[in-house]
């Protein structure tokens, strides 16, 4: 009768069980770090977005810087963690890793040079909120667009203009951001009047008119220092061009042109002042008799 022995070989499960032993602890140590990255961030950003009740506006812009700037901070720091995760795990199984490092160095340039547009975009838009050139619900001039802001990403920024158009503008393509909402903003009125007017009648006039705004508790809070008359700016063909300017809050820079052009029509008009309008003659239509 045939025996029924097989001799096995000896197989030692030693090695590879430690190694998935370490691999397993190497992923769970990944996990814990990010995690706790991650809430180091939010924390960060909590605290950066802490929104000012006297600053509302304000506020929200920083709120809005933090939370980009963290879930910017959260993608590299995945990133990262993921990487290293997965080179130490390879190496725990004697791969040998130098010429993954090698090929993702290659890759990195090839990316580089392909998609230099793409980086070029998020670099600009990383480098425009950490400076906060402009923010959502600020006026801005672009270049190529103008408008308020609606969404500042980290590749695309978005506005809409006065007409209502939206555009989207690539971060780096912005050479130029004009920030009409920062800090202050200013009216700046150049009054054309007749040659024959009294200047020094016109002046004391803007100078009341704008002196009564800044004293008007309407606009406590909108003009906030004391209006300046510059004087003649220059001579136009029409007439005079004289210049008032009022430092006001920001975006209210054309209510308060709206308000001051209306104050000084309604003066000038009592007193005589004639603003002088250019007539361009239409032809003949009635002919001759």
């Amino acid at each position: 009768m045939p025996s029924l022995d097989v001799n096995l070989p000896d197989v030692d499960w030693g090695p590879p069980v430690a190694a998935l032993v370490r691999i397993a602890i190497i992923i769970v140590v990944g996990i814990v770090v990010r995690w706790l990255a991650n809430r180091a961030i939010d924390r960060i950003v909590a605290r950066a977005s802490v929104i000012n009740h006297d600053r509302p506006t304000s506020g929200e812009r920083r709120q809005q810087r933090a939370q980009t700037i963290g879930s910017l901070l959260k993608s590299v720091t995945t990133v990262v963690i993921v990487a290293i995760v997965f080179v130490t795990a390879l190496d725990q199984v004697n791969y040998n890793i130098a010429p993954i490092i090698a090929s993702a160095g290659i890759v990195g340039v090839a990316l580089g040079f392909g998609a230099q547009n793409l980086v070029k975009d998020y670099l600009n838009g990383v480098f425009m909120i950490l400076e906060d050139q402009y923010g959502v619900g600020d006026v801005v001039d672009l270049g190529e667009a103008s408008g308020t802001v609606e969404s500042v990403g980290l590749r695309v920024t978005r506005l809409r203009d006065v007409n209502g158009t939206v555009w989207y503008v690539r971060n780096g393509e912005v050479l130029r951001a004009g920030n009409s909402s920062q800090n202050w903003a200013r009216t700046v009125l150049d009054i054309t009047v007749a040659y024959d007017s009294d200047l020094d009648q016109v002046q004391q006039i803007l100078q009341e008119e704008a002196e009564s705004m800044y004293a008007d508790q309407r606009f406590h809070d909108v003009i906030i220092e004391e209006p300046e008359v510059w004087g003649v700016e220059r001579f136009d063909r029409d007439g005079v061009v004289v210049r008032v300017v009022l430092k006001t809050a920001p975006l209210q820079q054309w209510l308060v042109a709206r308000t001051m052009r209306q104050r000084i029509k309604a003066r000038f008009d009592a007193v005589g002042i004639r603003i002088p309008t250019s007539f361009i003659p239409g032809p003949d239509l009635g002919g001759e008799a």
